[in-house]
Parts: C-alpha cells; structure tokens; sequence
C-alpha cells in the first residue's frame, strides 16, 4: 500500500524541480528552444522571468504534483487491494 502523503510530497517536490530545471534551461538556450511559452499555457498566471511569475509557476507545479498524489494513491491502492493479489489473513 502507498503512503499518500510520502507519494503526494515527492511528486510535489519532484514537478518543482522540473519547473526550476526547465527555467534554467531557458535561462541558458537561444531564445528560440525556450520552454516559455509551453510554460506560460501549462500554468495559469506564469510570466517568464519575473520574480513573482517564477513563484506562481513554482507554487503551480509542487501543486499540480501533489494533486496527481492525491488522485493517483486511492486508485493504486484500492486496485492493489482488489487485484493486486493481497494475501488473505488467516
């Protein structure tokens, strides 16, 4: 059984890093490779390199992370339990 609170955490923290590896990423590349404009159409209220769109988009994608967490564990869980092959106790 998942944890939903270690699995909506990591996914959190995991999407928060893509987001900061993907500004980086603009940061360095030609103008032309930039991942903004995905960015700014995935997050509502981004903007591209302000200090609080780079906050927004932040807090956007720890959220969307953790809301996948949220959703995906109850699902895993109850198919484990129901098809997962969970020993019967005895």
């Amino acid at each position: 059984m998942l944890s939903i609170k270690i699995v909506s955490w990591s996914l959190g923290i995991f999407t928060a890093i893509s987001f900061v590896l993907c500004v980086i990423y603009g940061l360095i590349v030609p103008p032309s490779l930039h991942m903004a404009p995905f960015l700014e159409m995935v997050l509502p209220a981004f903007k591209w390199l302000s200090f609080w769109g780079f906050c927004v988009g932040l807090m956007e994608s720890f959220l969307y992370g953790a809301y996948v967490g949220i959703v995906f564990v109850p699902i895993y869980n109850f198919l484990a339990h129901r098809w997962g092959g969970v020993p019967a106790k005895q």
